[in-house]
């Protein structure tokens, strides 16, 4: 009931670890600790707002009924699968949950896997790309979509796919599965102008809001099917609250709804929900929608929006890429580091950022992640005073390398 989801990747790189080495707190902790009624086994199947309960099924198949005075709906997401015949044959994989990586686990130390192909070309796919290539499996990426890194830069994306390239892995956008087969003891992926075979196949197509239940009990929902909440995480039916992957929240730079589901916002929307469950006032501010993985030896990072989300927005933006280098260039060991900024041309405000690089890239994109909850304006932004030392960077940091070529293409 509480492990460490982002670190399954690696966990499964490495067979002499124990996929439960990632459970943080098991079940009886909190029966005991906390005091708390935790039933696992039992499904719910129905909320009835009127008459206050929850119905369901234990694994048993027995019928059971709960009643609340507040209801917290914390049911997550679940991973896409694509629509296609034999997406259901075995040794073909999703990675959400802990059974998941223990699966994915066991086939690949059972089965001897050398070959497989991930469907999809995101964080999860790219981090699980890099953990598949450590166990010297060969691995093909298949996407429907043409482009690679969609929400990055193409100047930055282009360096994430060189290094991805470089160690073996094949990508080919543009060709979505459309078909799985068995053929004797492999998997056949036909994909039209390729047929790639596998002993396993990983669907890393992304992931929807676990909101069925709620629209079934006639709760509204936002962005893309997830549950509507106000800023203290209620739903729209009174004493319904709802967080985590599941839930919507506001972007601090639109202000608009969004739904973005990331640990840290997950996390901290549960600490607000209990206490606003328990009487609080607790209101959370919006997301960024800040973001980091490492693949292979690249630390790729994001927050904010891109110029095509600022312009669909209604921002008049512009956007400046640079290459820095990620140490003075007297230190040894530097190697290069690309900035992207995006900035509104009509108000100064700094909407987006990217990084990509060796080192420095991952923990460097909090700066600008705090100016986009601030407000920064991108000359605002270029003016703060941020550190310097030869082994952690140029006396100019990239970010602010970035910010002041970015001003003076805003004008």
């Amino acid at each position: 009931v509480s492990y460490s989801a982002c670190g399954m990747p690696y966990n499964i790189a490495d067979p002499g670890r124990d996929i439960d080495d990632l459970v943080v707190r098991k079940a009886a902790v909190f029966r005991k600790k906390q005091g708390i009624d935790l039933l696992t086994g039992h499904r719910a199947d129905r909320i009835h707002p009127d008459a206050r309960t929850v119905s369901g099924t234990t694994r048993q198949g027995e019928g059971f009924s709960i009643a609340y005075d507040r209801l917290l709906i914390a049911t997550g997401a679940s991973p896409i699968l694509p629509d296609i015949p034999g997406v259901t044959l075995p040794g073909i994989m999703t990675l959400k949950s802990l059974d998941d990586g223990r699966k994915i686990k066991s086939y690949i130390a059972r089965n001897r896997v050398k070959k497989a192909v991930i469907l999809g070309m995101g964080y999860i796919g790219l981090e699980m790309c890099e953990a598949l290539r450590t166990l010297d499996i060969d691995v093909a990426m298949v996407k429907p979509g043409t482009v690679f890194l969609p929400r990055m830069d193409r100047d930055l994306a282009r360096v994430v796919q060189e290094e991805v390239e470089a160690r073996g892995v094949r990508l080919y956008p543009g060709t979505g599965a459309r078909e799985i087969r068995a053929e004797g003891d492999r998997l056949a992926v036909d994909c039209g102008e390729h047929v790639h075979m596998a002993d396993m196949v990983l669907a890393a197509m992304g992931v929807r809001p676990n909101s069925r239940e709620a629209a079934a009990a006639g709760i509204s929902l936002g962005p893309r099917e997830s549950i509507a909440v106000d800023k203290t995480l209620r739903t729209s039916i009174p004493d319904i609250y709802s967080a985590g992957d599941c839930a919507d929240a506001v972007h601090v730079v639109t202000g608009e709804k969004t739904w973005i589901p990331l640990a840290l916002r997950a996390n901290r929307s549960g600490w607000a929900a209990a206490d606003n469950i328990c009487g609080g006032n607790t209101m959370l501010a919006g997301v960024a929608g800040t973001a980091v993985f490492k693949v292979f030896d690249l630390e790729v990072a994001r927050t904010g929006l891109t110029i095509e989300e600022a312009r669909r927005h209604g921002f008049e933006p512009a956007s400046v890429t640079v290459e820095t280098r990620s140490r003075a260039h007297s230190h040894p060991g530097a190697s290069a580091i690309y900035a992207h900024l995006v900035g509104d041309g009509k108000t100064g405000r700094l909407l987006g950022a990217q990084l990509v690089g060796r080192e420095g890239a991952a923990h460097r994109i909090n700066a600008a992640a705090v100016a986009l909850h601030a407000g920064m304006t991108v000359r605002a932004f270029s003016d703060t005073d941020l550190s310097y030392a030869p082994p952690f960077g140029p006396t100019w940091d990239p970010l602010l390398t970035a910010a002041n070529q970015l001003l003076k293409k805003m004008g």
